[in-house]
C-alpha cells in the first residue's frame, strides 16, 4: 500500500484553525496564499507518493549499509534525494537572502508530514539538515552563512548535529570533546560522537557537521561547551571542496526502526585532528545548539502525526477488505468486513482522532513561530515566541507518544497479519518507538515543560491559553446540537483538570519539587490531551459553519470531533488526579533502590 497525503484535512486546518490568511497578510509572506499553498501541497504530495513512499518498505529490508568508512544509502534513495533537492523542498521555509523560497513554516509543515509518512527514514536527513541552516542563520558570522547556507538549502550538501558522546547521553554537562585552537581562527577537534543521524552517507557531496566541544580552558559543566562547524570535505575560498577532513565513520548501529537511516558512530581527530569553525561566541554552544534542537524537536512532533496518519490509512484499508465474523447485531447472516465490529470502529476513530487533533496543534503552533518571526508588533512577536516555545514540548512530547498507540493499534486492526512483516503494519511501529526518545526523551520535554515553560513565567502563558479554550467552550455554548453540547461538556472538564495540574505545578515546584516533577509527563499528556481536543472544538466550530464546503468532509470532521470529545477528553481527568494526588506521589517512592 502506498501513501495519499490528506491534502483536503492539511489546508482546512491551515486556514481555518492556523489563519493561514493572517499569516500571509505579514510582511515577507504575501505570496502565501491559499492557491500557492494548495499549489505547494499538491506536488509535494505527488513527490512523497509516488517517489518515497514506494521505497520505505525497500528500505527497512534493505538498510544504509557501512563498508571501509563509507555508508551507501538504501538503492533508490540517492535519486531520490536529487529529485527532492532539484524540487527546491530543502529550503521551502528557508530565507530567500540564501535561496531559499521563503515561505512560512506553516506551509512547510504540512510538506515534512508528508515526507515523514512517505519515508521516515529518508525525511531524517532534510530535518537535520533544516536544523543547521536554522542555527547558522541564528548564530553563525555572515561568511559562514554564505559559505554554508545555499549550499545546504540547494541539497548539494546535508547537516548533522553532533551533541551525544558514549559517556554524555542527555546530560551535556559530561561532553569531553575538545577542541584546540591553531591560532589562525581554526581548531583541532578531538573526541567521538554518537547517535548522529546521516551522519555519513553517499546522498550528497559534502556534510556539514555541526559539534559541541570544549575549550582547554572552558568552565565545567554546560556553560563551558562551544559550537564548532566541521565539513567532511573542507571549503576552499571559491566554495569548491577541497581534503577530506578528519572525522570518519567507524561504525553505524542496528536498529529497531528507521533502518535506512544511518545513524553513525563518528570519530574526530584521530589522524591529527578535525578542523574546526568557532559559530558565535567561546562557550555559548548549548545555547546555539538549543537553536537547532528546538527546529529539530518539533520536526519530530510532526514525524509522530506523519507516522499515525501512515498506520490510520493502511489500518482502514485493511479494515474495509478483511473479511470475518457476522456483525454482532445480527445485520447479515454472513461475514462483513472487519470495518463494521464496534470495536474495530473504536480503534479506527482512536486513532484518526488523536491524528488529526496532534495535526491541529502543530500547525497552530507553527503559525505562532511565524508570527513571532514576521509581525511588525516587537510585543506580539514576543507574545507568539512565548506561546510558540509552550507548545513545542507538547508537540513534540505528545505527537510521539500517541505515535506508539496508534501505530500500535494498527497492528491490532491486522489482527494476527498486523505481526506479519509483510504486511507493513509493524514497521510503522518500529519506525515510530524512536520518535519519544530521541531529540530529548518524552521526561526531558516534560521537564522543560514544567521548569522553563510554566514555572519560570508563574504560569503566564499556560493560563492565557486556558483563556483561549474558554472563549471556545463560549461559543460551543451558543450551539444546542449535541455534537455541540458533548464537546462542550468534555471539553470543560479538560479545561478544570489542566488549569488544576497548573495550579498545582504553581503552589508545589519548591515545597515538594519530587511531587511536581513526579507527575511531568502525565502534565504532558494532560496538556495535549486538551490542547488537541481545543482544536478539535474549534475544527467542529469550523466544519459546521461553512456551507460551501465539501459535506462529506465536514460531516466526517464533525464526528472525529465528537469521537475525540468522548473517547479522548475523558482521559483528562485520570491524568489530573496522577498529578495532584499525594497518595500518587507516595506511590512513586514507595519502593526503594534495593526492592526494584
Amino acid at each position: 500500500m502506498s501513501y495519499t497525503a490528506p491534502v483536503k484535512d492539511m489546508l482546512f486546518v491551515m486556514k481555518e484553525l492556523a489563519g493561514l490568511d493572517e499569516i500571509a497578510a505579514l510582511p515577507g509572506f504575501e505570496d502565501a496564499t491559499e492557491e500557492t499553498a494548495r499549489a505547494v501541497l499538491d506536488e509535494s504530495a505527488r513527490l512523497c507518493g509516488e517517489v518515497l513512499a514506494p521505497l520505505n518498505a525497500e528500505g527497512d529490508k534493505n538498510p544504509s549499509s557501512l563498508k571501509d568508512g563509507m555508508v551507501t544509502a538504501t538503492p533508490g534513495f540517492r535519486e531520490a534525494f536529487q529529485q527532492y533537492a532539484e524540487g527546491g523542498w530543502q529550503g521551502l521555509q528557508h530565507p530567500a537572502d540564501y535561496d531559499g523560497q521563503g515561505l512560512p513554516k506553516l506551509v512547510a509543515t504540512p510538506c515534512i508530514e508528508m515526507l515523514n509518512a512517505a519515508n521516515t527514514s529518508f525525511a531524517l536527513c532534510p530535518l537535520l539538515t533544516d536544523g543547521a541552516i536554522e542555527a547558522l542563520l541564528t548564530a553563525g558570522s555572515e561568511e559562514q552563512k554564505q559559505r554554508y547556507v545555499p549550499k545546504l538549502i540547494s541539497g548539494q550538501w546535508t547537516g548533522t548535529m553532533n551533541l551525544t558522546e558514549p559517556q554524555a547521553g542527555s546530560d551535556l554537562a559530561l561532553v569531553r570533546t575538545r577542541a584546540e585552537p591553531q591560532g589562525d581562527g581554526t581548531y583541532r577537534i578531538f573526541g567521538t560522537k554518537i547517535f548522529i543521524t546521516w551522519g555519513e552517507h553517499d546522498m550528497a557531496e559534502n556534510i556539514v557537521h555541526l559539534v559541541l566541544a570544549r575549550l582547554p580552558d572552558a568552565p565545567d559543566g554546560v556553560k563551558g561547551i562551544s559550537l564548532f562547524i566541521i565539513p567532511k570535505f573542507m571549503v576552499d575560498q571559491d566554495g569548491s571542496l577541497g581534503a577530506r577532513n578528519d572525522v570518519h565513520c567507524v561504525s553505524i548501529e542496528h536498529k529497531l526502526g528507521i533502518k535506512a537511516s544511518p545513524t553513525a558512530v563518528l570519530q574526530f581527530g584521530d589522524h591529527g585532528g578535525a578542523i574546526g569553525y568557532l559559530v558565535g561566541e567561546v562557550n555559548c554552544g548549548l545555547e546555539y545548539m538549543f537553536i537547532m534542537m528546538n527546529a529539530t524537536r518539533f520536526a519530530v512532533g510532526v514525524q509522530g502525526v506523519a507516522l499515525a496518519d501512515r498506520a490510520y490509512q493502511r489500518a482502514v484499508a485493511y479494515a474495509k477488505e478483511r473479511v470475518q465474523s457476522r456483525p454482532v447485531d445480527g445485520s447479515a447472516k454472513a461475514a462483513v468486513t472487519i470495518i463494521h465490529h464496534p470495536d474495530v470502529r473504536r480503534m479506527l476513530g482512536t486513532m484518526r482522532a488523536l491524528t488529526e487533533g496532534a495535526r491541529a496543534l502543530a500547525y497552530v503552533t507553527a503559525a505562532h513561530s511565524d508570527i513571532a518571526h514576521h509581525h511588525p508588533d516587537a510585543a506580539v512577536r514576543a507574545d507568539h515566541q512565548a506561546v510558540y516555545e509552550y507548545l513545542v514540548p507538547v508537540v513534540k512530547g505528545w505527537s510521539t507518544e500517541l505515535a506508539i498507540d496508534v501505530t500500535s493499534l494498527g497492528v491490532q486492526v491486522h489482527g494476527g497479519m498486523g505481526y506479519i512483516e509483510e504486511t507493513g503494519a509493524a514497521q510503522h511501529l518500529r519506525d515510530a518507538r524512536i520518535l519519544p526518545i530521541y531529540e530529548g526523551t518524552t521526561a526531558i520535554q516534560a521537564n522543560d515543560l514544567v521548569g522553563r515553560k510554566t514555572l519560570r513565567d508563574g504560569g503566564a502563558v499556560a493560563t492565557r491559553l486556558l483563556a483561549a479554550v474558554s472563549q471556545t467552550l463560549d461559543a460551543l455554548a451558543a450551539r444546542e446540537e449535541p455534537d455541540f453540547e458533548s464537546m462542550r461538556e468534555h471539553l470543560t472538564k479538560g479545561h478544570r483538570s489542566l488549569a488544576t495540574a497548573i495550579d498545582f505545578i504553581l503552589a508545589n515546584a519548591k515545597r515538594d519539587p519530587n511531587a511536581v516533577f513526579a507527575g511531568s509527563v502525565p502534565y504532558l499528556k494532560l496538556a495535549g490531551i486538551v490542547l488537541c481536543g481545543w482544536q478539535m472544538a474549534r475544527a467542529l466550530l469550523a466544519a459546521s459553519s461553512d456551507e460551501t464546503r465539501d459535506a462529506a468532509f465536514c460531516s466526517a470532521k464533525i464526528a472525529t470531533a465528537r469521537f475525540y470529545a468522548e473517547h479522548i477528553l475523558p482521559q483528562a481527568t485520570a491524568l489530573e488526579i496522577s498529578i495532584t494526588s499525594a497518595k500518587g506521589m507516595q506511590g512513586v517512592l514507595a519502593l526503594s533502590e534495593e526492592q526494584f
